[in-house]
């Protein structure tokens, strides 16, 4: 594998910015690690990372890189600070960088497919709900997302925001936001999605039932499988850590259906 910090302009944000970027290497010499062939576009996975977090956070936490070296599979980890993936009331517009620009360097920069078939999101925390609006945003974009403790009644935490919270949430969506029913809500979103012809995002969500998110995945999971949506669940005593993350990370990748995109152009 080869692993890259790349520093480049965004226009969407008026700044230079970074993001992490995992990309497969053939490479028979390296002890350990057995990494993919093959030609053609890549698929990709946007790896979205937690609210304390930054772009460097998945590969200092986890293994992903020796995790996807088998898979012949593109990771690529933004930097999007504390935006909840947002274009932000009071700051920057992280989400037409994320939806929109991102996307477009990242094809431009390196040999990434665009093909739906082809392209992931997944995120912890806040990113869980950064991935699952993209995906819910955009089901034409998206085979499949993954949520890993996500933030995913937002609505609701707007509404009642935490003491620990209320700053970050009020930079985000402004002071008295009532997001229910709009873009950043996802169970409005899941709704929406629910009566669009196919095919639509496949979605993995897990969560520990001791993490103080549970609530928010529970009544998620409840109304997507009301809906009737393709969702993969999973929940296990454990609370918001890194190490539940490593190991849900790896089940991720397992359940990514990257065999759907095999015949790939060059």
């Amino acid at each position: 594998m080869a692993l890259m910090t790349c520093e480049f302009f965004s226009e969407a944000l008026g700044m230079s910015t970074s993001m992490r970027v995992i990309v497969p290497q053939e490479a028979e010499g390296q002890i350990g690690l057995a990494g993919a062939g093959g030609t053609g576009k890549l698929p990709c996975l946007y790896l979205l990372h937690g609210l304390s977090d930054d772009d460097s956070t998945w590969c200092r936490r986890t293994s992903i890189e020796r995790y996807v070296a088998p898979l012949r599979l593109a990771v690529v980890m933004p930097n999007v600070h504390r935006s909840f993936y947002c274009d932000m009331e009071h700051g920057y517009k992280y989400w037409t960088f994320i939806s929109e620009e991102l996307p477009r360097l990242a094809g431009s920069f390196f040999n990434i497919s665009d093909r739906r078939e082809d392209t992931f999101v997944a995120g912890l925390s806040m990113g869980g709900y950064g991935a699952f609006k993209l995906a819910l945003n955009h089901p034409d974009r998206y085979a499949a997302a993954a949520s890993l403790s996500g933030v995913l009644d937002m609505a609701e935490r707007v509404a009642h925001a935490p003491p620990d919270r209320s700053a970050d949430l009020e930079l985000v969506f402004g002071a008295h936001a009532d997001i229910a029913g709009s873009g950043d809500d996802l169970l409005a979103r899941a709704k929406a999605v629910s009566h669009l012809p196919d095919p639509k995002p496949a979605l993995y969500q897990c969560c520990g039932t001791d993490d103080f998110l549970y609530e928010d995945n529970v009544k998620f999971r409840d109304q997507a499988q009301y809906l009737g949506l393709d969702l993969t669940y999973e929940e296990e005593p454990n609370d918001h850590n890194w190490g539940y993350w490593d190991q849900q990370i790896q089940k991720v990748l397992a359940w990514l259906p990257l065999g759907a995109g095999a015949e790939r152009k060059p």
